[in-house]
């Protein structure tokens, strides 16, 4: 009978790209501090993988009602951690951000991401809950904003970033309108289109004001929401001009690396050279010119997917999308199968999540998204990133197990 229930139970499409992951991201770690003499990395990252391993068995066999019921107070005491942190947290790369606890540390801002969720999740699944109705859209925002302010008052524009993506998702898988989609997103594509130009500020304009019209929406609200994306996007100018600056030469040098080729775009640029030198097949594990000389700085890190890249070429960028694409389209079959509402918005925040992570890691790797240090799941260095992706696993794998729950 255990035997049976195994077998029904265990979800071998989550599990296996998830472990594959995982060992690609300990090789890769291991290749990038091979000659940096930086070794404690590596032996911290296998800690971390085994630990994270424990963790997601131990999550997949909780009582699925017990997670439900502690949605809420999960919530809050992590909240009440990101408020401790900014008080007697350790500065780490100008944020502070971390507990230090021992030779480790512990990034609170990461777990959040988690208990977000089951908290969304958990609001957007009671029954009176309607996102037709503004009052229920504010709470649902509260959810995600109220972590989002303490995050960036770290500050760690990057990891907030990822919530704001992750709550879209959420959002849309739990019913949102069409027109609640535009009044979300497009203030955000109107704000990055102004770091483009005028032109590229007007066309989102126009085609934000066309969507609008087509919806034929209250016309108060649509043109309410319509001076919001223009004031968004007006105002970005000045948003700019009050950032640190090492954000906003993070934003110059997305906009073009070879402004400053040994400031601020040295590492993109570095590691453009890395993921292209690589070709087809690479040039081998621990023979990756970029990686084994040190180009990039501490590339076990956000740009840990340069060392696959190189070392294996096109077929090793092309296997990390595919495992991470694969556990992204489980996460969808998942959050459709199940009969629960609560573990259908869980699993799609969670692939909101890794979505938000991949894209934006991936993307400023090779120069087409802006730095704001958000590592690749399963893959760079970090204990509080990699324990987070393992418990993300293993929701999943929980959510699966109890697909005939209602």
């Amino acid at each position: 009978m255990v035997d049976l229930w195994y077998k029904e139970n265990t979800d071998f499409k989550t599990i296996a790209p998830a472990i594959l992951l995982l060992l690609i991201g300990i090789a890769s770690v291991y290749s990038a501090t091979y000659d940096a003499g930086a070794s404690i990395y590596f032996n911290r990252q296998v800690i971390w993988a085994g630990v994270g391993f424990a963790l997601m068995l131990t999550i997949m066999f909780i009582p699925f009602r017990t997670l439900q019921l502690l949605s809420y107070p999960l919530y809050g005491g992590s909240v009440l951690l990101l408020i401790v942190v900014l008080i007697m947290g350790k500065i780490v790369a100008g944020s502070k951000s971390w507990f230090g606890i021992g030779g480790f540390g512990l990034q609170p801002s990461e777990i959040v991401k988690v208990t977000t969720i089951l908290a969304v999740a958990s609001y957007l699944s009671e029954r009176q809950v309607n996102l037709s109705r503004w009052k229920h859209v504010a709470v649902t925002f509260g959810f995600v904003l109220l972590p989002v302010v303490l995050i960036v008052l770290q500050p760690d524009v990057g990891t907030a970033i990822v919530y704001l993506g992750m709550s879209v998702v959420i959002i849309y898988w739990a019913g949102a309108t069409n027109f609640l989609m535009i009044l979300l997103v497009a203030p955000v594509v109107a704000a990055v289109a102004t770091l483009f130009g005028t032109t590229a500020f007007l066309i989102v304009i126009a085609t934000t004001f066309v969507l609008l019209f087509l919806q034929r929406q209250n016309w108060l609200f649509a043109a309410m929401a319509f001076s919001f994306t223009v004031m968004i996007g007006i105002s970005v100018q000045y948003i700019f001009g009050k950032l640190a600056p090492h954000q906003q030469n993070r934003i110059l040098t997305f906009l073009n690396p070879d402004a400053d080729p040994l400031g601020a775009g040295y590492n993109v640029i570095q590691s453009k050279i890395a993921i292209g030198s690589g070709g087809f097949f690479g040039k081998g594990f621990l023979q990756g010119s970029q990686t084994q000389l040190n180009f990039l700085p501490a590339q076990w890190t956000d740009f840990i997917f340069c060392v696959p890249s190189e070392e294996f070429g096109f077929i090793g960028a092309f296997a990390i999308l595919l495992f991470l694409t694969l556990i992204m389209l489980r996460g969808v079959q998942i959050a459709s199968m199940v009969k629960s509402r609560y573990a259908s918005l869980v699993a799609i925040g969670i692939v909101g999540v890794f979505g938000t992570h991949t894209v934006i890691n991936i993307g400023m790797s090779m120069g087409i998204m802006p730095v704001v240090g958000v590592p690749l799941p399963f893959l760079s260095y970090g204990g509080s990133n990699l324990l987070t992706n393992m418990i993300m696993t293993g929701l999943l794998l929980n959510m699966y197990a109890n697909r005939k729950e209602y």
